[in-house]
């Protein structure tokens, strides 16, 4: 296919407008997930064949304006401008048109090649709202095509519009947004200043004057690089003395009241709303789900819900990958003669890696209830019920949509901080995000529960295990901004979204994109690991156990007992010595010496040695127990570490919450350790909170298990 039949677009709009549904609905199956270039902002990029047109779509982050105050904002904005997509396609929320135009009036002011999308066409015309496109259309100054992610509506015209933009077929006029005449003056003349400097031609200058007057800090620092920002600085000046003699107020906020204004009154000239405003479904169910007592009961029954779920859809998958696991390692045995290489393969890399993947159906059973949650428009709901409960302990609401996050992986967590505009709200978020449950530490749940917990019993017990995690986290915060970092927390303002049925398609791809990244992380990271902690276990051997062993071998081959307990003599010696040679490894002997810490909380120096591979990653704790453990049994046989970890008569249901309470708590793994410097900007802090998480996690760990011991 010729490069000239090629087209790059990119969907634009406001969070929960149906962008990602649009996106799915387009491109199915073709899509790829990575972060934009030097940011961890995640990019969804996808493309599809049409009329003999190859079309990239890329998903920009959901955003309410082009001002560059969080991430998604600066990535979207430097995307626009700089990679210059063919066509730009505004995708609007037909139900919201108000809230969704501010984004467009920036993008008439961008002057960009641009479509709109009336997306959620069906629910536009369920509610009886009336939208006159010809008169918004000639508005706005582009086409504006009725659509339906969600039903399929209006997608082939869309691509049609696309298509036809991009070849020049369709005349976009580019309508400017005109402001009062004493903005508008400073515009033409700062724009007049900036037009013929030809190291900004990547620029509008239109563009830049507006964002100048907008005092926009970015496009301040351009600009200022060359000689016309002398000239530039005095109109601006001048400017900022009008806007304050006239109207008592800056050229930003004019600026923002002249466009909401447009908004305003293009409104009222094109859509016209149903004469009696009834009670929609999103209302009643609002009514329980907002309520100011009803609300936390609900959030937490939805929550537990999910984990009942998780652990019961994915028990029987779960027992199926372990019954797979077991059937290669017992044909692996018998085509491996080498013993060495039979122990690295099954001990190490299939108890290790295999231990892992077997939790890959609860991990994206998980997944897909917290994008349902999320889609659904749940979540927003959820995150202003609990800003209550966050107020008392000294934390934003919005500090919860991090915390939320926080419970697939720590690391974008942490980035979604940079939302909060309160230095302080952040770093206290940044402090408490590692203490929320991660999906790394699931499968350490999964494992432990299963094992020592009857079906009915396991999901509350994980349940409860994710309810203390927030609960050390808030206390944290507490203690925080009680002490080291008092300051008051801003009033937390969120949209609620109407409710909708998330697309299966939306919630499926979400799932498979972290499916895939725990797959990824097993196949490289835990698989390097699994090597170096079976090498770990098996070097050095003991010499003086080899002689005994051999000594004992012949002892036995030369008695008058009979073959069955000749073999049986030498299974039992085997075992034996193999245990003997794990306690002599370079992996025993660092456990021995760990292991008059970790002792008082029901640990021995296997799980000391678990735990510190767990700061690697904290799957890696079951590949560890996996390979460890494994080494002393049977080859060949089925490996179940559930059943060997039962069977073992120092590990106790005590134990295992013990544990359970210790991998929630103690220290991030080494790259959320690292992003967590990166973001808070030096180390005290970080190696603070690192010596506080691993304090906590001591002392709560011991007193779960005393007061186990006591129960069970």
């Amino acid at each position: 296919m010729s490069a000239g039949k090629e087209i790059s677009i990119a969907l634009a709009g406001n969070p929960n407008c149906g962008k990602s549904s649009l996106f799915n609905a387009l491109t199915g199956a073709h899509q790829k997930v990575g972060n934009f270039s030097g940011v961890t902002v995640e990019k969804h990029e996808g493309y599809l064949e049409y009329k003999g047109y190859r079309i990239r779509v890329v998903d920009l982050p959901g955003i309410y304006s082009l001002t560059p105050y969080s991430p998604e904002e600066i990535v979207t904005r430097e995307y626009l401008i700089k990679e210059r997509p063919d066509v730009v396609v505004n995708v609007l929320e037909g139900t919201n048109l108000e809230r969704n135009l501010l984004l467009t009036t920036q993008l008439m002011e961008l002057e960009v090649d641009f479509l709109v999308a009336l997306n959620m066409i069906d629910e536009v015309e369920e509610r009886g709202i009336v939208v006159e496109i010809k008169q918004l259309q000639k508005l706005l100054g582009c086409h504006i095509i009725p659509t339906s992610a969600k039903k399929s509506i209006g997608l082939d015209s869309l691509l049609d519009h696309v298509i036809r933009v991009s070849r020049k077929d369709i005349e976009i006029r580019k309508n400017k947004l005109f402001f009062r005449p004493e903005v508008e003056s400073s515009v033409e003349k700062i724009t007049g200043m900036l037009t013929h400097q030809p190291e900004l031609g990547g620029y509008n200058p239109r563009w830049l004057a507006i964002k100048l007057l907008e005092n926009d800090r970015e496009v301040y620092h351009e600009v200022q690089r060359y000689p016309v920002w002398v000239k530039v600085e005095l109109v601006l000046q001048n400017a900022l003395r009008e806007a304050e003699r006239l109207h008592d107020s800056e050229p930003e906020m004019l600026i923002t009241e002249d466009r909401h204004a447009f908004i305003r009154g293009a409104i009222q000239e094109c859509v016209r709303q149903p004469g009696g405003i009834k009670a929609t479904v999103s209302d009643y169910i609002d009514m329980v789900v907002l309520n100011r007592v009803l609300g936390l009961p609900v959030f937490l029954l939805v929550v537990w819900a999910i984990f009942q779920l998780t652990f019961t859809l994915g028990a029987p998958l779960m027992d199926g990958l372990e019954f797979l696991f077991g059937v290669i390692a017992s044909t692996t045995a018998s085509l491996l003669p080498n013993s060495m290489l039979r122990s690295i393969v099954i001990d190490g890399i299939i108890a290790g890696v295999g231990g892992v993947l077997v939790f890959l159906p609860n991990i994206v059973l998980l997944f897909i209830g917290l994008s349902f949650l999320e889609a659904s428009g749940y979540m927003a709901r959820a995150a202003f019920v609990i800003d209550r409960v966050m107020h008392r302990f000294g934390l934003h609401g919005k500090s919860f949509i991090p915390m939320i996050t926080g419970f697939g992986c720590s690391i974008p967590a942490i980035m979604a901080t940079r939302t909060l505009k309160s230095p302080t709200d952040r770093l206290v978020t940044i402090m408490i995000i590692p203490f929320m449950s991660c999906g790394a530490k699931l499968p350490v749940y999964v494992l432990l529960t299963g094992a020592f917990f009857a079906p009915d019993v396991a999901a509350n017990v994980m349940f409860g295990i994710y309810l203390l995690g927030i609960a050390v986290g808030l206390w944290t915060a507490w203690l925080l901004k009680s002490t080291v970092l008092k300051s008051d927390s801003e009033p937390f303002v969120m949209e609620l979204p109407p409710y909708r049925w998330p697309t299966l398609t939306s919630v499926l791809f979400q799932a498979r994109v972290k499916a895939l990244m725990y797959v990824k992380k097993a196949g490289t990271l835990i698989l390097s690991a699994v090597i170096i902690i079976w090498a770990a276990s098996n070097y050095p051997h003991s010499g003086e156990l080899e002689r005994h062993l051999s000594a004992e071998t012949i002892r036995i081959a030369k008695s008058t007992m009979s073959p069955s307990e000749k073999e049986s003599r030498k299974k039992t010696l085997e075992l034996y010595i193999q245990s003997e040679q794990l306690e002599y490894s370079l992996a025993g002997r660092a456990g021995k010496v760990l292991e008059p810490l970790i002792r008082p909380l029901g640990f021995d120096w296997r799980i000391g040695i678990a735990l510190v591979t767990g700061l690697a990653a904290k799957e890696v704790v079951v590949s560890t127990l996996g390979t460890i453990y494994s080494i002393g049994q049977s080859d060949g046989g089925p490996i179940e570490l559930k059943s060997i970890l039962r069977n073992d008569p120092s590990l106790t249901q005590a134990t295992a919450l013990s544990l359970m309470v210790f991998v929630l708590l103690y220290m991030p793994c080494v790259a959320a350790i690292g992003v967590m410097k990166k973001e808070v900007g030096q180390w005290p802090p970080v190696l603070l909170y690192s010596a506080y998480s691993l304090c906590t996690a001591w002392v709560l760990s011991f007193i779960t298990y005393r007061l186990a011991l006591l129960v069970t």
